[in-house]
C-alpha cells in the first residue's frame, strides 16, 4: 500500500473507533433510561390507584344513607 491509501486508512479506521465509542455511550444511556421509565410508570401506577382510593373514600363519606337505609 502506498502513503496515502495508509493514511487514509488509518483515518477510517479511527472513524469508525469514534463511532462505535459513541454508539456504545448511546446504548447505555438508552438503557439507563429505559430503567427509568420502568420505574416511573410503576410509580404512576401506584399514585393512580392511591388516588383512586382517595376519591372513592371521598365519595364514599360524601353519600349518606337515607334514614330508612340505615
Amino acid at each position: 500500500m502506498n502513503d496515502e491509501t495508509s493514511a487514509r486508512l488509518g483515518k477510517i479506521e479511527s472513524h469508525v473507533a469514534h463511532l462505535e465509542h459513541q454508539v456504545e455511550q448511546m446504548n447505555r444511556v438508552l438503557v439507563e433510561q429505559g430503567k427509568l421509565l420502568e420505574r416511573m410508570k410503576k410509580e404512576v401506577l401506584r399514585t393512580s390507584s392511591a388516588m383512586e382510593t382517595i376519591e372513592l373514600e371521598r365519595i364514599k363519606s360524601n353519600n349518606v344513607k337515607p334514614p330508612h337505609y340505615q
